[in-house]
C-alpha cells in the first residue's frame, strides 16, 4: 500500500500545532491539497488517552489520504502509542523528528533527537517494524551548522523501511528565522540511492515558489507550513500553477465566506472559546494586503464571542464591497 495511494506530485498541507486542525485541513482539501498530516501529537498522551490528543486524531473521510503525525524521545512510549493510532486507521503515520521548540526538543524529541542520530534510526527501524501501516518522517537539515547534516544520514533513514521522507530546510537551532535552504533537500533527492519519495518544506508562500523548488531541487512535492496559515487558497493556486494556468484573485466576499465557514467549522468542533483563540491565528492571512484592515484585524483579535466575531467579518464585507 502507498501512503500516497500513488498521487503525483504532492502539494500537501505541512502539520502544525493548533493550526491544522480537522476544520482547517478540510478547507486546504477541498482547495487542492492532495496529502494532509494531522498536528503532531504526543505518544505518551495517546497512551493515557488524553481527551485532546485523542481528538486530533480525528479526519473525515473526504481527507484522505491522511497521515497522523507522532512525537516523543521514549522508544517505548513510541512503539506503544502505534496502536492507539492505527486504530484511527490513518493512511500512514509520520514521525515528527523536526519540531524545534524548546519543550519539545528539549526533552530529545522532534529535531532534539538529531544530536543522536544513531538513537533516531533505531526508534524509526523499531517503529517501521512494529507498525502494519507505512511509516514516514519528518526531520530537519541538521541539529546545527556542525552536526551530521541530512545528506549524511537520509540513506540510513531510508534503510530503516520508511515510505518517504520530508525535510524542513533549516537546523534544529536556526528555529524559524532566516530563509529555508532547500539546498541540502535537493542534494538527497539527487542521491542515486535514494528511491523514497522526498518533500521538501520551508517557506513556501506562493505558487511560483512550489513550481520553482520543484524545477529546480527535482522533489517529490512539497508541504506547505506557514505559508497556508489563513490561506489555504495557496493549494488551488499551486495546482493551477502546475496546469500552466494564471492565478486566480480571491475576492473580500469570497475571503470573509471561507473565514467565517472556518470560524464556524472550529466552534463546532472546539467549542466557542478555543476556536474564538485559536483562529485569531489566521485572520492577519485571510486579509492580508487589504488597504486600511488594521482597525478590522484589532476588532477581530479583540472580539471575546463568535456573535462579535462574525459581526466584525460582516462589517468587512460591506466596507471593501464599497471600495
Amino acid at each position: 500500500m502507498n501512503h500516497t495511494d500513488n498521487i503525483s506530485p504532492i502539494i500537501g498541507l505541512s502539520p502544525m500545532d493548533d493550526i491544522t486542525d480537522l476544520p482547517f485541513r478540510q478547507l486546504c482539501k477541498e482547495m487542492g491539497a492532495n496529502l494532509l498530516i494531522t498536528e503532531f501529537i504526543a505518544s505518551e498522551a495517546l497512551n493515557r488517552d488524553a481527551e485532546k490528543s485523542m481528538r486530533k486524531m480525528r479526519f473525515t473521510p473526504e481527507q484522505r489520504p491522511i497521515g497522523i503525525q507522532v512525537f516523543g524521545a521514549n522508544e517505548e512510549e513510541l512503539l506503544q502509542c502505534l496502536e492507539v493510532v492505527e486504530q484511527a486507521e490513518p493512511d500512514f503515520i509520520d514521525i515528527n523528528w523536526g519540531c524545534p521548540v524548546r519543550k519539545v526538543a528539549g526533552k530529545g524529541a522532534g529535531s532534539g533527537i538529531l544530536q543522536d542520530i544513531p538513537k533516531m534510526l533505531r526508534i524509526t527501524a523499531a517503529m517501521v517494524q512494529r507498525a502494519h501501516l507505512p511509516v514516514t518522517v519528518k526531520t530537519r537539515l541538521a541539529y546545527n551548522a556542525d552536526s551530521m547534516p541530512v545528506t549524511d544520514f537520509a540513506e540510513a533513514l531510508q534503510d530503516t523501511g520508511i515510505a518517504a521522507l520530508s525535510i524542513h530546510g533549516r537546523t534544529k537551532t536556526q528555529m524559524y528565522s532566516g530563509v529555508a535552504d532547500w539546498t541540502m533537500i535537493g542534494e538527497v533527492k539527487r542521491n542515486p540511492r535514494i528511491h523514497i519519495p522526498i518533500y521538501g518544506n520551508g517557506d513556501i508562500t506562493s505558487a511560483t515558489q512550489t513550481v520553482d523548488n520543484m524545477s529546480r531541487y527535482g522533489v517529490d512535492g512539497v508541504l506547505i507550513g506557514r505559508g497556508a496559515i489563513g490561506n489555504p487558497w495557496i493549494f488551488e493556486q499551486c495546482q493551477r500553477a502546475l496546469q500552466g494556468l494564471p492565478e486566480r484573485e480571491i475576492t473580500v466576499a469570497e475571503r470573509v465566506a471561507v473565514c467565517r465557514r472556518h470560524l464556524q467549522a472550529a466552534i463546532d468542533f472546539k467549542g466557542e472559546r478555543t476556536a474564538i483563540f485559536e483562529m485569531r491565528k489566521h485572520y492577519g492571512n485571510y486579509f492580508r494586503g487589504l488597504f486600511n484592515f488594521k482597525p478590522f484585524r484589532l476588532a477581530l483579535v479583540a472580539t471575546p464571542t463568535a456573535e462579535a466575531t462574525f459581526e466584525v467579518l460582516d462589517r468587512i464585507a460591506e466596507h471593501y464591497a464599497t471600495q
